[in-house]
């Protein structure tokens, strides 16, 4: 995907200021790269960049839904207005928007959790947990319907629970200790599956007929977007629906689909008139000439439902048609993926705890020359890092989904959040897990040989991992390019050349208005300094958490300038410079988790957890700054894994270790 670093894509501008209105240029014939009525500078920029009309147009349609989905959101709450953006933007990093308030209790939900929990602990305990093809058995589905899983997300109105996304997520967590691939149905069937396009676009007829069903558990839902053709780039969807009478004629392919079979529920996103649009289509209980299931064998949710979805001349009522109220389909599918990134990284946290909870026995057991591994130093750093990551997971998954909760978009903060849980769980499941068992990670029956894809894959969900940190960039810089670069842009554009000479007066004289706003904006960032306002939320926080908290606060405040300075070096080649841009989105990632795993753990009473956020928040300090670590750091997060190897911690409380595989 190409990146704009001038203009929200889609939207109507002006035609250009004729160059004869500038002293002294000649006017000039049109040429291929002008404005056309209807298209974005951004479009423009692209191609003036070096992209083709084809690939500045997708990307045209790419930011309308991003901007439609922006419309969605109040002022306060849209991205320039978000803590990471206003970190960067403007001189003030306060950590109160970067840590979340006490979560509210509600017996309800509670008892939804807690009997949910039970059913899939027990039955794991009683090795019934999956049927005789591998997959989570129909007596589970049935057990959790009756115990409310499904309808947590539901309003109470229509029969669910109500749960607020923080409450959501720390059950994904838990239920992840026990089994990730039923947390992550929970997390298709009500982030991006028809659960909250229903609930958030729905009218009061379709949320009527379709939550309820959604709630109880008798349809199991999921979102059909991905095709054969269509991965991150949306606009290549071929699937479409023609209107017939009261229903819509669907014909297309969809692939990758997870919890989508016979008789379920999707949401299917598809082209009406050439527009992205969503319905919601009732799968048909068998086979038949308008519908039929592309089987496939995949490795990752192997024990999930993953197909691929056919539709030769299907009919879907016309009454089952999502229509937001601004945007089109991709409105819709971009809302929950922010959900569903939480929950990723909400997934992730408890599965890196069943990793920790099964090295710990197995580190004790296995022994060389003489001594147990936990004794060794190697083993000590896995123990102590592993713990560091669950910590950064939990900190991370907590704030983004009280931001949801606030009412904020969250685009930025859950990318973040997605990120680091998917990387953290593939760092954790190779370098960490699989090493220190050895051989026998690869035993059928071991935790990590059953799940290595499971682990590996969250780094593609919800969007590839370097994607979204390109996307997470671009909504970073939209803004500031659009109030100081745009302006640029288009007197360059106007002048004909792509970049300016400030030895020729004709340039300069152009240039005068919009170089001055930049100007007035570089010098007051430069040299007005950063501060905050956080004595209340750190009144009581010990010296190891706030230094990892000055300085991500200091970093952040200064990432504005750096940021601005790449802008205007690479101007419109910015969007091929891909490298560079994952490069600066990293950086600003890895110091809004040092920020926020800190201020989670100054707030949390135990001191292995604030001990494990410390070795975290050190090693991601080191990757910004690109030091080494000390003789000091490896000691404290040796010592941290010598502790949890020999006390335990109470993070762990709840999962349980299966038998050693090959004893002796």
């Amino acid at each position: 995907m190409s990146l704009d670093i001038s203009s929200s894509s889609g939207s109507t501008h002006p035609d250009p200021v004729p160059a004869t209105a500038v002293p002294g240029l000649p006017e000039r014939e049109p040429t291929q790269v002008d404005a056309r009525e209807g298209e974005s500078f951004a479009e423009v920029a692209l191609r003036l960049g070096g992209a083709s009309a084809d690939e500045a147009s997708r990307t045209g349609v790419i930011d309308s839904a991003d901007d439609q989905v922006e419309d969605l959101f109040a002022e306060q709450y849209k991205t320039v207005n978000s803590p990471v953006h206003r970190a960067v933007w403007e001189n003030t990093v306060d950590t109160d928007t970067f840590v979340a308030g006490a979560v509210p209790h509600d017996d309800d939900v509670q008892a939804v959790v807690n009997r949910s929990l039970a059913v899939v602990q027990q039955a794991r305990d009683a090795d019934r947990l999956f049927d005789d093809r591998g997959k989570v058995s129909d007596s589970v589905f049935k057990q959790l319907a009756n115990a409310g899983y499904w309808g947590l997300l539901v309003d109470k109105e229509f029969g669910g629970s109500g749960a607020s996304m923080r409450q959501f997520a720390k059950m994904i967590t838990r239920m992840s200790m026990i089994d990730p691939t039923v947390a992550g149905l929970a997390s298709v069937h009500g982030c991006i599956g028809a659960v909250d396009p229903v609930r958030s676009f729905g009218n009061e007829d379709q949320k009527r007929r379709f939550l309820p069903g959604l709630a109880d558990g008798s349809r199991l839902s999921a979102f059909a977007l991905t095709e054969p053709g269509a991965g991150s780039d949306l606009t290549a969807l071929k699937t479409t629906a023609t209107l017939d009478g009261d229903h819509y004629v669907v014909n297309g392919e969809k692939l990758f689909i997870t919890n989508a079979t016979f008789g379920r529920t999707i949401g299917l996103v598809c082209k009406i008139d050439g527009v992205p649009s969503v319905l919601v289509a009732e799968l048909p209980e068998q086979e038949t000439e308008q519908f039929r299931i592309n089987r496939y064998q995949i490795f990752a949710l192997r024990r999930a439902e993953n197909n691929g979805l056919v539709f030769k001349n299907f009919r879907v009522p016309a009454a089952n048609r999502l229509m937001p109220t601004r945007g089109d389909g991709l409105t819709i599918a971009y809302h929950g993926l922010n959900l569903g990134r939480v929950s990723l990284c909400a997934n992730a946290a408890g599965a890196m705890r069943w990793m920790l909870a099964e090295m710990l026995p197995w580190a004790a057991y296995r022994s060389t020359y003489g001594q147990a591994i936990d004794r060794r130093e190697l083993v000590r750093r896995r123990i102590g890092h592993l713990a560091g990551l669950i910590v950064a997971a939990d900190a991370l998954t907590d704030w983004c989904a009280w931001l949801l909760d606030e009412g904020y978009r969250g685009e930025m903060e859950c990318i973040v959040a997605k990120i680091f849980g998917s990387e953290a769980q593939k760092e954790a499941a190779i370098e960490l897990f699989m090493k220190t068992h050895g051989g026998r990670s690869f035993l059928q029956g071991h935790l990590f040989g059953d799940n290595v894809h499971d682990f590996l894959a969250p780094c593609i969900y919800e969007g590839e991992g370097e994607m979204l940190a390109m996307a997470f960039f671009k909504s970073l810089v939209k803004d500031h390019g659009k109030r100081f670069f745009e302006p640029i842009g288009r007197t360059l554009h106007d002048l004909g050349v792509r970049r300016p000479n400030f030895t020729n007066p004709k340039h300069v004289w152009a240039l005068r208005g919009p170089m001055a706003k930049y100007t007035a904006w570089y010098s007051a960032k430069c040299v007005r300094s950063a501060y905050w306002e956080d004595d209340d939320v750190l009144r009581d926080c010990d010296e190891s958490m706030l230094k990892h908290i000055r300085f991500a606060q200091r970093y952040l405040s200064d990432c504005g300038v750096r940021i601005s300075d790449a802008m205007r070096r690479y101007q419109l080649k910015l969007a091929d410079r891909q490298c560079r841009m994952t490069a600066l989105s990293a950086q600003v990632q890895d110091a809004v988790t040092i920020l926020v795993t800190a201020l989670y753990a100054s707030r949390h009473s135990d001191p292995l957890t604030r001990q494990a956020a410390d070795a975290v928040c050190r090693r991601l300090r080191r990757r910004i700054t690109g030091g080494l670590p000390t003789d000091s750091e490896f000691r404290q997060v040796t010592k941290l894994g010598e502790q949890i190897a020999s006390t335990g911690w109470s993070e762990l409380d709840g999962t349980t270790a299966g038998r050693i595989l090959q004893s002796y």
